[in-house]
Protein backbone atom coordinates (compact mmCIF):
# COMPACT_ATOMS: atom_id res chain seq x y z
CA UNK A 1 0.00 0.00 0.00
CA UNK A 2 1.40 3.41 -0.97
CA UNK A 3 0.94 6.26 1.47
CA UNK A 4 1.77 9.93 1.28
CA UNK A 5 4.68 10.09 3.77
CA UNK A 6 5.79 13.47 5.10
CA UNK A 7 8.93 13.98 7.16
CA UNK A 8 9.25 17.32 8.98
CA UNK A 9 12.30 18.70 10.74
CA UNK A 10 13.97 21.94 11.70
CA UNK A 11 17.27 23.34 12.90
CA UNK A 12 19.98 21.40 11.02
CA UNK A 13 17.62 18.66 9.84
CA UNK A 14 19.84 15.85 11.08
CA UNK A 15 17.09 13.84 12.81
CA UNK A 16 14.87 14.13 9.74
CA UNK A 17 17.71 13.17 7.43
CA UNK A 18 18.43 10.04 9.47
CA UNK A 19 14.71 9.26 9.53
CA UNK A 20 14.42 9.56 5.74
CA UNK A 21 17.44 7.28 5.30
CA UNK A 22 16.02 4.72 7.73
CA UNK A 23 12.67 4.68 5.96
CA UNK A 24 14.29 4.29 2.55
CA UNK A 25 16.56 1.52 3.84
CA UNK A 26 13.51 -0.48 4.83
CA UNK A 27 11.16 0.70 2.06
CA UNK A 28 13.33 1.55 -0.98
CA UNK A 29 10.29 2.37 -3.13
CA UNK A 30 8.81 4.85 -0.64
CA UNK A 31 8.29 8.35 -1.93
CA UNK A 32 9.00 10.70 0.92
CA UNK A 33 8.01 14.34 0.91
CA UNK A 34 9.90 16.62 3.25
CA UNK A 35 9.35 20.01 4.82
CA UNK A 36 12.08 21.81 6.68
CA UNK A 37 11.43 24.78 8.90
CA UNK A 38 14.48 26.38 7.29
CA UNK A 39 16.56 25.90 4.15
CA UNK A 40 19.31 24.00 5.97
CA UNK A 41 16.84 21.44 7.32
CA UNK A 42 15.21 21.05 3.91
CA UNK A 43 18.61 20.49 2.26
CA UNK A 44 19.45 17.82 4.85
CA UNK A 45 16.13 16.04 4.24
CA UNK A 46 16.73 16.04 0.50
CA UNK A 47 20.29 14.82 1.01
CA UNK A 48 18.80 11.95 3.02
CA UNK A 49 16.81 10.91 -0.04
CA UNK A 50 13.45 12.67 0.17
CA UNK A 51 11.79 12.84 -3.26
CA UNK A 52 10.55 16.40 -2.80
CA UNK A 53 11.29 19.15 -0.34
CA UNK A 54 9.93 22.52 0.59
CA UNK A 55 10.66 25.07 3.27
CA UNK A 56 8.67 27.09 5.74
CA UNK A 57 5.28 27.60 7.27
CA UNK A 58 3.06 27.63 4.19
CA UNK A 59 4.78 24.57 2.75
CA UNK A 60 4.05 22.71 5.99
CA UNK A 61 0.42 23.83 6.04
CA UNK A 62 -0.12 22.51 2.51
CA UNK A 63 1.84 19.29 3.08
CA UNK A 64 -0.11 18.46 6.25
CA UNK A 65 -3.37 18.57 4.28
CA UNK A 66 -2.05 15.99 1.81
CA UNK A 67 -0.09 13.67 4.10
CA UNK A 68 -1.35 10.32 5.30
CA UNK A 69 1.58 9.85 7.70
CA UNK A 70 3.68 12.59 9.30
CA UNK A 71 7.01 11.78 10.94
CA UNK A 72 9.38 14.05 12.82
CA UNK A 73 10.58 15.12 16.25
CA UNK A 74 7.93 15.63 18.92
CA UNK A 75 8.50 19.37 18.79
CA UNK A 76 6.66 19.71 15.47
CA UNK A 77 3.46 19.50 17.54
CA UNK A 78 4.44 22.27 19.95
CA UNK A 79 4.33 25.99 19.17
CA UNK A 80 7.70 27.71 19.61
CA UNK A 81 9.57 24.39 19.81
CA UNK A 82 12.82 23.67 17.94
CA UNK A 83 14.25 26.91 19.31
CA UNK A 84 11.25 28.89 18.03
CA UNK A 85 11.15 27.45 14.52
CA UNK A 86 7.68 25.92 14.97
CA UNK A 87 5.07 28.66 14.73
CA UNK A 88 1.66 28.23 16.35
CA UNK A 89 0.17 27.75 12.87
CA UNK A 90 2.67 25.00 12.07
CA UNK A 91 1.99 23.14 15.31
CA UNK A 92 -1.76 23.42 14.69
CA UNK A 93 -1.39 22.15 11.11
CA UNK A 94 0.46 19.05 12.27
CA UNK A 95 -1.86 18.46 15.22
CA UNK A 96 -5.06 18.96 13.24
CA UNK A 97 -3.94 16.96 10.23
CA UNK A 98 -5.92 13.75 9.64
CA UNK A 99 -2.58 12.03 9.05
CA UNK A 100 -1.21 9.43 11.42
CA UNK A 101 1.66 10.97 13.38
CA UNK A 102 4.83 9.15 14.32
CA UNK A 103 6.90 11.37 16.56
CA UNK A 104 10.45 11.02 17.82
CA UNK A 105 10.47 11.88 21.56
CA UNK A 106 13.56 14.03 21.75
CA UNK A 107 13.99 15.23 25.33
CA UNK A 108 15.34 18.63 24.35
CA UNK A 109 14.32 22.27 24.33
CA UNK A 110 12.60 22.03 27.73
CA UNK A 111 10.29 19.20 26.61
CA UNK A 112 10.55 15.89 28.43
CA UNK A 113 8.33 12.93 27.80
CA UNK A 114 7.69 10.95 30.98
CA UNK A 115 8.22 7.25 30.54
CA UNK A 116 10.61 7.60 27.61
CA UNK A 117 13.97 6.22 28.59
CA UNK A 118 17.17 7.80 27.43
CA UNK A 119 18.82 5.91 24.64
CA UNK A 120 20.53 6.36 21.32
CA UNK A 121 18.68 8.33 18.67
CA UNK A 122 19.18 5.39 16.32
CA UNK A 123 16.93 3.25 18.53
CA UNK A 124 14.21 5.93 18.53
CA UNK A 125 14.38 6.14 14.74
CA UNK A 126 14.21 2.35 14.47
CA UNK A 127 11.05 2.32 16.56
CA UNK A 128 9.53 5.06 14.40
CA UNK A 129 10.22 3.07 11.23
CA UNK A 130 8.74 -0.03 12.90
CA UNK A 131 5.58 1.96 13.57
CA UNK A 132 5.51 3.13 9.94
CA UNK A 133 5.91 -0.48 8.81
CA UNK A 134 2.87 -1.44 10.85
CA UNK A 135 0.87 1.33 9.19
CA UNK A 136 2.00 0.32 5.72
CA UNK A 137 1.31 -3.35 6.31
CA UNK A 138 -2.15 -3.21 7.78
CA UNK A 139 -3.18 0.40 8.21
CA UNK A 140 -3.95 -0.10 11.91
CA UNK A 141 -1.74 2.70 13.15
CA UNK A 142 -0.71 0.81 16.27
CA UNK A 143 2.21 -1.56 16.52
CA UNK A 144 1.96 -4.39 19.04
CA UNK A 145 2.76 -3.21 22.52
CA UNK A 146 2.29 0.46 21.71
Amino acid sequence: MRMEILVVDGQGGRIGQQLVRAILARFPDAEIHAVGTNATATAALLKGGAAQGATGENALLVACRRAEVILGPLGILIADALLGEISPAMAAAVGQSRAKKILIPMNQCDIWVAGVSEGPVSRLLERAVDQLAQLLEDGSGCAPGV
